[in-house]
């Protein structure tokens, strides 16, 4: 049982930031460098956060190894998104990534380098010189650990500024008064069990992605969608939910990533009959067409009965690199081939399948992070909360992301957000506000309701149907019907999800205890995208609906809105018009 209410332990902070990735430490490095104090909350060692597992690059217009400009990223990225991305926040990440990267190279990041001292940089998919002429090296890479290098660059950095980690613990609920601010976490300390107020001016959710709903996922373990149950729950919309990138190339059968910089780098996709397939589908960018695009030509190869093996892949070649190139660039792909796949890469393809990968939907915002609630078309700031990285709808990736846009992503606005929070801080040297009582009772109640229950579901078997339901209804390919059947499977697990218990009771790391509560920010993870999908009938970006093929501007050129309370949704406008710039008007996504 969870102690009586009046004894919870209370701290407070200038800044709670949830989640200790790219987003997360890029902002409180901002905050600490700035005399801010404040409390970075992770459920793992930040820099076991899956930041770490971005391998192929961060996308900047640096111009290192061709002509380059911001201009043509931000066409790369609208026309990726699919038409659906704002073109304000577009093009202000674009702008700023060339100063972000150098940043972080003068923080001490390990790139790789070209002969001449500069950042090297390869080609990625849907990355192009002109307009789509032709594709361009633009995605800065330390090998194939990428964000690995970023991590570890950042938490050093956070180090330094003495910022304060919480490590091994989770957020519970948001805490907010009577006018909806928000006031601060709930939050559990796994190594005791104990329940703590935390109380913060600003509230920061960088709890990033949400992929463990699906069954075959490239996420790490602890991407639950914790950040975005805990806004359903609090009453605020999640934006375009239906819309999850696939990534093309996870090794078959154990779905571990294999980066796009395999392609980058010259890799190619072929099929049974040796053939490189892209060619038919991509005619200008072949195998570096973006993600969207790749995994539906991948599964449409292997429908069709041209998949290699037992007909259920498609297989990645890189031999004819060399194995110089292939040691030095892609250390890491290697290594992952020969321990799940059992081939290397030197002398054998590798089996690759589509699979989840990366949710462009999450909390909506602005481009300074602040978390933007829009109820019957008015939209309104929820005051003192923020969101960042993949677990905020910027909606600088739409309906689709580019590769090694989301390392950039995680940068930009980290950095942004913690600006715009130390740049109000001075007229926000008010007290902590009071918290009602009712708002810490609500997240105790969720608690003790798991605590005492005696009987019930067992978490993993609920846990096992959502990801089940999600992975056969909700796939690359869509159709209504399909769907359909996939909000009624995942409504009626819902109530499942309300009556899960775990024997053990004890309080030291009970890791059954934070499954548990994980879980409860799953399905309504779930319930956005399946809900979202169902109901947009039109194909756009990582959404294709076989009962409705084409992209569809006149009635789609819209954000979906979904509220957890009865599983509403509403609509809102795509920004389409930029900060300075000419507007990129919608046309034909062809390659």
């Amino acid at each position: 049982m969870v102690a009586a209410t009046k004894s919870l332990p209370r701290r407070q902070f200038d800044v709670v930031v949830v989640g200790a990735g790219g987003a997360g430490m890029r902002c409180s490095l901002q905050l600490a460098q700035a005399g801010l104090s404040v409390a970075v909350l992770s459920k793992v060692f930040p820099t076991r956060s899956h930041t770490v597992a971005a391998q192929g690059g961060v996308s900047a217009s640096l111009g290192n190894m061709s002509e380059d400009n911001w201009y043509w990223h931000m066409y790369d990225t609208v026309k990726g998104s699919d038409w659906l991305g704002d073109q304000d926040a577009i093009e202000f990440m674009c702008r700023e990534a060339p100063h972000a990267v150098y940043e972080l190279e003068h923080f001490g990041m390990p790139f790789d380098r070209n002969a001449d001292g500069t950042i090297y940089q390869r080609p990625f998919g849907g990355h192009t010189a002109n307009f789509g002429e032709k594709p361009v090296q633009r995605a800065c890479a330390a090998a194939d650990r990428t964000g690995h290098a970023m991590l570890h660059t950042l938490y050093q950095r956070n180090v330094a500024a003495r910022t304060q980690f919480f490590v091994e613990w989770m957020a519970l609920d948001l805490l907010r008064n009577e006018q909806g601010d928000v006031l601060g976490v709930t939050a559990l300390e796994m190594e005791t069990g104990d329940i703590y107020v935390l109380e913060a001016k600003q509230t920061v959710l960088a709890t990033g992605g949400a992929g463990r709903i699906w069954a075959a996922s490239t996420n790490a373990f602890i991407n639950t969608g914790d950040g975005l149950g805990m806004a359903a729950r609090a009453g605020i919309p999640l934006q375009d939910m239906e819309f999850w990138q696939f990534h093309p190339t996870g090794v078959a059968g154990a779905g571990v990533l294999i980066t796009e910089g395999v392609r980058g780098e010259g890799g190619i996709l072929l099929n049974k009959d040796g053939e490189r397939f892209m060619e038919r589908y991509a005619p200008t960018l072949k195998d570096l067409a973006p993600r969207d695009f790749v995994s539906r030509s991948m599964d449409q190869e292997i429908k069709e009965g041209r998949g290699c093996g037992d007909g259920s892949y498609v297989v990645l070649k890189l031999d004819h690199l060399g194995a110089e190139t292939i040691q030095k660039r892609l250390p890491s792909i290697r290594e992952i081939a020969i321990k799940f796949a059992n081939v290397d890469p030197i002398k054998d393809p590798i089996p690759v399948v589509p699979t989840i990968h990366y949710q462009m939907g999450g909390i909506p915002t602005n481009i300074y992070g602040q978390v933007i609630s829009t109820i019957g078309g008015e939209s309104n700031i929820v005051n003192g909360l923020y969101a960042i990285g993949e677990c905020a709808a910027t909606s600088v990736h739409g309906a689709n992301r580019l590769g090694t846009n989301s390392l950039l992503d995680l940068i930009v606005f980290g950095r942004s957000a913690g600006n715009f929070i130390v740049n109000q801080h001075p007229e926000r040297q008010h007290a902590h506000q009071p918290i009602p009582q009712s708002s810490i009772d609500y997240s105790l109640d969720r608690v003790n309701k798991l605590e005492t229950r005696t009987s019930g579901e067992k978490t993993q078997d609920v846990g096992n149907a959502i990801r089940m339901a999600m992975q056969h209804h909700c796939g690359v390919f869509r159709t209504i019907d399909l769907l359909k059947k996939g909000v009624d499977a995942i409504e009626g697990l819902a109530p499942q999800v309300e009556n899960i218990y775990f024997k053990d009771k004890s309080k030291v790391f009970n890791t059954a205890r934070v499954e548990a509560l994980e879980l409860t920010n799953m399905i309504e993870v779930a319930r956005a995208t399946i809900t979202s999908a169902a109901n947009r009938t039109e194909s756009r970006g990582a959404h294709a609906l076989n009962d409705h093929p084409e992209r569809d501007d006149e009635n789609w050129l819209r954000h979906t809105l979904w509220f957890s309370e009865g599983s509403r949704l509403e609509y809102k406008p795509v920004q389409m018009k930029p900060l300075t710039v000419e507007s990129f008007p919608p046309k034909a996504r062809t390659f």
